[in-house]
């Protein structure tokens, strides 16, 4: 994008909204996380390769099992989750980022830098749980 933020750069609710810096910052955000969970899926893979022993106890064998499926899980979730990373640095580069897709209307900041791939504001989300507790109890 080319633009520089200031060190220590937070966005402020007294700033336009999804402002170039702000974007920015959420941009910058979104990559840094990105890199964070392809560097611990690298170290997985490289842990899960090393890791090719047998274990002669069954009870070790059982452990070591239950570790690289839990492993496995959190992977898989994380790749999940990269793809709703790249799919809100489209946003950002689309210009629907920071909006509820429901409602159109602004998300929080406070729930964007909670939640940056965040993709309706909290009464929207709110409203989906509740719908969604309704229609699973049915």
């Amino acid at each position: 994008m080319g633009i520089q933020l200031k060190p220590g750069y937070r966005p402020t609710e007294g700033e336009p909204f999804m402002n170039p810096q702000m974007r920015e910052f959420f941009r910058q955000r979104l990559l840094s996380w990105k890199d964070e969970i392809l560097r611990e899926s690298n170290q997985t893979l490289q842990h899960l390769q090393e890791e090719t022993t047998q274990e002669p106890d069954i009870a070790d064998r059982a452990s070591t099992e239950s570790e690289r499926a839990l492993e496995l899980r959190t992977r898989d979730r994380q790749r999940k989750l990269i793809s709703k990373i790249d799919a809100a640095l489209k946003r950002l580069e689309d210009g629907s980022y920071g909006y509820c897709e429901e409602t159109g209307e602004p998300i929080s900041l406070k729930r964007l830098e909670a939640r940056p791939i965040a993709t309706l504001s909290i009464e929207a989300q709110e409203r989906h749980e509740r719908r969604e507790r309704t229609h699973r109890d049915e």
